[in-house]
C-alpha cells in the first residue's frame, strides 16, 4: 500500500504551495471541487439515462420493428431466449443510433 505518513503529506503540501502559491490555492481548490461536482453529476446523469433507455427499450417497440410473440424462456427453450435478447439488443442499438443522429443534428454536423 501507499504508506503516506505525516512527513510525506507535509512535503506534498509544501510542493503544492511552491507550485501554485498561497494566493491561487483557494481558486485551485474551488475549481477542483466544481470539476468533481460536474463529473459526479454527469456520471449520475449517464446512469439515469441508461436505466431510462433500458426500460424504454424493453417496453416500447422501435419504429419499423416487427414484434414477435414472446415465448416463455422458462420452458428451457434456448432459441426463444436468444431471440428475445437479440430483439432487446437491436432496440437498444436503434435507440443509440437515433441519439447519435439527434446529437449530430444539434451540433450541425453530418
Amino acid at each position: 500500500m501507499l504508506g503516506l505518513g505525516a512527513p510525506e503529506l507535509v512535503l506534498i503540501l509544501i510542493a503544492i504551495l511552491l507550485l501554485f502559491g498561497y494566493k491561487k490555492l483557494p481558486d485551485a481548490s474551488r475549481s477542483l471541487g466544481r470539476s468533481l461536482r460536474i463529473f459526479k453529476g454527469e456520471m449520475k446523469g449517464m446512469k439515469d439515462d441508461d436505466v431510462r433507455s433500458k426500460d424504454a427499450a424493453e417496453t416500447t417497440p422501435v419504429r419499423g420493428e416487427i414484434v414477435a410473440p414472446t415465448v416463455s424462456s422458462a420452458s428451457g427453450d434456448l432459441t426463444a431466449s436468444l431471440e428475445e435478447e437479440a430483439r432487446i439488443a437491436e432496440a437498444r442499438a436503434a435507440e443509440l443510433r437515433a441519439r447519435v443522429e439527434q446529437g449530430r443534428a444539434a451540433d450541425g454536423t453530418h
